[in-house]
């Protein structure tokens, strides 16, 4: 029997409730399909129009869509308040809204609006959205938390400033995180991938992307589906034993 089925097949998540950033598209998107396959309701937060109404038609069940800035706290907070008007409580954060903002550009060229933009959705967005749901875990005694890095934030991605800065800092909060809630019933992790084939990514100049994908050992980018597979055995009840941990996703390009 081929294992992705088997794999597919779990049902880890019945009775739970993931809230999802950058949930419209991407990993986002993946990592929802999966859980909600897997017996979650998902809390899909991205910013609007992002949420088709094809996507509407798939989660028709077991779903909602809330339009969310990730970097504004009291956007933040009046979504989760939402989630918790219609759910008992949030089992699972899986924080994936980001952007790469300039590409291809030294530092000494890179634009500090663009820098600050960066940092503010990819680190703030992240310590708002864990500060909101981080109380509600800790009367549950139980919870997951998931923050998407990547391979620049251990490595740096030349050209990409603002991006690899931005990951190595949500690596730190992941550590500083998983070691605060560490007898909590909370484990907090982290999942820092090589290029995955998103929109996101395609919309890199071929160059960077060559410039990323050449680094990779397999010589391949990663599938959507292999970060929905591990995203989704981190999260889960089984992986109780390891917290303020970066996950590897690199095709080999980070052995560390």
């Amino acid at each position: 029997m081929d294992p992705t089925y088997e794999l597919m097949s779990l049902d880890r998540f019945p009775h739970q409730t993931a809230i999802i950033t950058g949930g419209a598209s991407g990993l986002g998107l993946a990592i929802a399909r999966r859980l909600r396959n897997e017996g979650a309701f998902v809390a899909l937060f991205d910013l609007e129009p992002a949420f088709s109404e094809v996507l509407q038609m798939e989660f028709s069940d077991g779903a909602s869509w809330t339009g969310v800035d990730v970097t504004d706290e009291e956007s933040v907070q009046a979504a989760v308040a939402g989630v918790l008007a219609q759910r008992p409580g949030v089992q699972v954060l899986v924080n994936c809204a980001g952007i790469t903002g300039q590409t291809n550009v030294r530092s000494h060229l890179a634009a500090a609006a663009d820098f600050d933009r960066v940092l503010a959705v990819n680190v703030r967005g992240p310590f708002l959205t864990s500060k909101s749901v981080l109380p509600v875990m800790l009367r549950q005694n139980y919870g997951r938390v998931l923050h998407v890095a990547s391979i620049a934030g251990k490595e740096g991605n030349a050209g990409m400033l603002a991006y690899s800065a931005s990951k190595a800092a949500l690596i730190g909060m992941t550590k500083v995180q998983g070691k605060e809630y560490a007898e909590s019933g909370i484990t907090v992790n982290a999942l820092a991938p090589a290029v995955i084939r998103t929109p996101m990514v395609e919309a890199l100049p071929a160059a960077q992307v060559a410039y990323m994908t050449d680094k990779i050992p397999m010589k391949r980018c990663g599938t959507l589906d292999e970060v929905a597979a591990m995203a989704a055995f981190i999260l889960s009840p089984e992986a109780s034993f390891t917290t303020g941990f970066t996950y590897d996703l690199t095709g080999g390009r980070a052995v560390y």
